[in-house]
């Protein structure tokens, strides 16, 4: 059987034998768990989970519609459509680009993270209980790990970008 590798480590044998590690069902649930909460982070704020995902988005730095079609997987036109959902719940505002003039940026608006962090405070209480049940040791090799599976889904991402 063949043999690959995913960061720097060879990967190869029985993929069913490989999913069996604990550490990667662990992961697969907390994926999982991410998505279900985000759906439910949207019904209870009366958000798609597409706006929601752009509101998590945006609360890192404004983000033109071109590149949220791209975050989201959709087309400009159901980006722009999005913007406008956001913008109407008053969670986003469009503003001119501070250097290009003909584009737009979407900022998040005071709103927006009130009502993102409304959500997912009481989440992010929780993780930090947890992580520090955690020795710095433990929580280097954790990070380790979810830096390391980050980059090898990134990797499969990036395959169907354009070069």
């Amino acid at each position: 059987m063949s043999q690959h590798t995913v960061g720097q480590q060879p990967v190869g044998g029985d993929p069913r034998a490989q999913m069996r590690s604990p550490a990667l069902q662990a992961l697969r649930a907390v994926v999982r768990a991410d998505a279900e909460l985000s759906r439910t982070i949207a019904r209870r704020a009366g958000l798609s989970p597409s706006e929601i995902t752009a509101l998590e988005a945006l609360s890192r730095g404004p983000r033109g519609p071109a590149e949220l079609a791209r975050l989201l997987n959709v087309t400009t036109a159901a980006a722009t459509g999005v913007v406008d959902r956001m913008c109407a719940h008053g969670h986003a505002v469009r503003r001119p680009h501070p250097r290009d003039g003909r584009r737009t940026e979407v900022h998040l608006t005071d709103s927006g993270r009130i009502e993102l962090l409304a959500h997912l405070m009481p989440v992010f209480g929780r993780l930090a209980a947890h992580d520090a049940s955690f020795t710095e040791s433990e929580r280097a090799t954790v990070a380790r790990y979810l830096d390391g599976a980050a980059e090898a889904m990134q990797a499969e991402v990036a395959r169907d970008r354009p070069t």
